[in-house]
């Protein structure tokens, strides 16, 4: 590796301002233009939806330096070739020059059709109907121009706005990186520098200038944290984990970033003087070479990102987020969303604020671990996986005479009491369901109110928590007028929890589990194979409705309910489901208007009484 300071720290520019000074060029392994009307239109649309008064980060882009001001795209040349069109488009549509930009801001490498295409639009303003001309390029400047033909002057405006808080990460990679291996392992993997990184490079910045002696621990925590599929304990080395976690791995010991500092010994393998993009980068492709502990920490998945946890984590400290504002698990503010950590308007030192993150990144996720679901593939479900909710302990075995220290789990929840099992039972139930309504990372504002609940008492009841947060969302979705697709999914999860709960009578499904399911099945299909046609309000009442997977939706088509039933296994996907068949069996294998009205009757019910339960509790 050669020295450290010929490695370029990652950049935030001006969106519009990418293209100052700079030419960029995209090389010939790379391939051509391709993004479609869904991709350009999505950028454009979180350009406007963005906060004008705010930083918002749009993507990320990696260059190298091959001649001054002139950089080659190792990745992002998509966004990057959009860009170029959207501030040509703008810049045609002003009597001044918005942005800088001139014909040879971007060019491809060996694609003089391209090029021809780029140099036409930006000298001409439109496209070129000709064979010779790039389609995928003059495509994307159509699609741009349409975007804005359907849009008011007001928009306009406020778009252009919008255009100075747009920002993006430009990284240089060092010259010792081989770019063909790099991009061909990036490319493979759809894998880039992500926006996480350029945090990490911030915040132990802020560190290395208030609090030197602290980097290097902040570093290995943050490292150690950013491997989400393994347990935390797992990814410290067997020593550390006995003193950060108990001796048997089992409790968080630290009360501060001092006692974690003074608790392990930082190897010089570990240790970081400056953020490297280099090792970034090696780190990509290298092997795991922990190959006696490499089957354990592929047994389980996060249901999380790492960026998505440290935004759960940031909001989880903030313990003040507002119940239906997704802003602050948006990614596309995570470096401002992040900053509020490490910077501080009170005169009060940034690098103490950084450092209580890196402790408090440590804890949650020693939380996190403990009490929030995983998918777990292990032995009878080590292809589909399962809803796994379990603590990491250690236990000593014997082998040939000698004692090895060795990772088990166990319930969460087990040797509390002999209700174990099913509060641990109860609790994994109850946080797949929201796992499986909740799909969007920006959505998940129930792990951050665990989170903040078992940071401040690890005996926290989460059951009663997170029950009162899914009948506070039942309500709030107008659950008793709803109908058909316009019932939210929370109100089906959740009942599908209660009936599995509380074994409702003729509803059980044995050992039930959540499957992602987003579709809504209508029992009696709109279009009867046998003309029994019912009227819309009978077709989507709530009791002719249950929540299955797409592709059992598809199975099922305009199927009459009496050979949907013979589905076992889609019908097992719910509850709700299972206890229609059932009223079905009771009735002449009939499902009928009445049947249907009486069942969302009850079920209505059902989840009234649960709602009037849960939310009159005292807080």
């Amino acid at each position: 590796m050669g020295k450290i300071d010929t490695i370029m720290q990652p950049k935030q520019f001006v969106l519009g301002e990418i293209f100052d000074n700079s030419e960029y060029v995209v090389p010939i392994y790379q391939r051509s233009y391709a993004w479609e009307k869904d991709e350009i239109e999505q950028l454009m649309n979180d350009i406007h939806d963005s906060d004008s008064n705010s930083s918002y980060y749009i993507g990320s882009l990696i260059v190298d330096e091959v001649f001054p001001n002139v950089f080659s795209v190792v990745d992002g040349q998509q966004r990057l070739t959009t860009i170029f069109l959207l501030l040509v488009y703008l810049n045609s549509k002003s009597k001044d020059k918005l942005f800088p930009i001139s014909s040879k801001s971007l060019s491809f490498e060996a694609r003089e059709k391209s090029n021809r295409t780029l140099t036409y639009i930006y000298d001409y303003k439109g496209i070129a109907k000709d064979d010779s001309y790039s389609g995928e390029i003059n495509k994307g400047y159509s699609i741009i121009e349409e975007f804005f033909n359907n849009k008011n002057e007001e928009y306009k405006e406020s778009f252009v706005k919008n255009m100075s808080n747009i920002f993006i990460i430009r990284t240089q990679v060092p010259k010792q990186i081989d770019l063909n291996h790099y991009f061909e392992v990036m490319n493979s993997r759809g894998e880039q520098l992500e926006i996480h990184e350029i945090a990490k490079g911030k915040i132990l910045g802020v560190i290395e200038k208030g609090k030197p002696e602290y980097r290097k621990v902040a570093g290995l925590i943050w490292d150690k944290c950013s491997q989400m599929d393994s347990y935390v304990q797992m990814n410290f080395d067997i020593n550390a984990r006995g003193e950060l976690f108990s001796e048997n791995w089992e409790c968080f010991r630290c009360n501060s970033i001092d006692d974690v500092k003074n608790k392990i010994s930082i190897k010089e393998d570990t240790q970081e003087t400056k953020f490297s993009l280099l090792d970034k980068l090696k780190d990509k492709i290298k092997l795991d070479d922990k190959a006696n502990e490499s089957e354990e920490n592929e047994r389980f998945e996060s249901i999380i990102s790492f960026p998505n946890f440290l935004l759960i984590v940031n909001e989880a400290m903030q313990n003040n987020q507002k119940e239906n504002d997704d802003t602050t698990l948006d990614d596309k503010k995570f470096i401002e969303t992040l900053e509020k950590n490490w910077k501080d308007d009170n005169n009060v030192d940034d690098a103490d604020k950084a450092l209580n993150f890196i402790f408090n990144l440590l804890k949650y996720r020693y939380l996190f671990d403990k009490y929030i679901i995983k998918r777990e593939f292990a032995k009878d479900y080590k292809e589909e996986g399962k809803w796994s909710l379990q603590k990491l302990y250690m236990y000593y075995m014997y082998k040939d005479n000698n004692e090895q220290r060795k990772p088990q789990y166990k319930l969460t929840y087990s040797k509390e009491d002999e209700d174990s099992d099913k509060k641990t039972e109860t609790l994994r139930s109850l946080q797949s369901a929201l796992r499986i309504t909740y799909t969007s990372p920006k959505t998940m504002h129930w792990i951050s109110k665990a989170l903040s609940a078992l940071y401040e008492d690890e005996n926290a009841d989460l059951i009663r928590l997170l029950e009162r947060y899914a009948c506070s969302k039942i309500e709030k979705a107008d659950y008793k007028k709803a109908t058909g697709f316009g019932i939210d999914r929370i109100v089906f999860t959740y009942l599908d929890y209660i009936l599995d709960r509380d074994s409702f009578p003729d509803s059980k499904v044995p050992n039930f589990q959540f499957q992602f399911r987003n579709s809504i099945e209508h029992f009696h299909p709109r279009n009867s194979d046998n003309n029994d046609i019912w009227d819309s309000q009978s077709y989507d009442n709530f009791g002719n409705l249950a929540l299955i997977t797409v592709s059992a939706n598809s199975k099922f088509s305009n199927q009459p309910p009496q050979s949907k039933i013979t589905y076992e296994k889609i019908i097992n996907q719910s509850p709700k489901l299972v206890l229609m068949k059932t009223i079905m069996k009771k009735n002449n294998d009939e499902w009928t208007k009445d049947l249907a009205f009486m069942h969302g009757k009850e079920m209505l019910e059902l989840l009234e009484k649960e709602i009037n339960s849960k939310l009159s509790e005292d807080n």
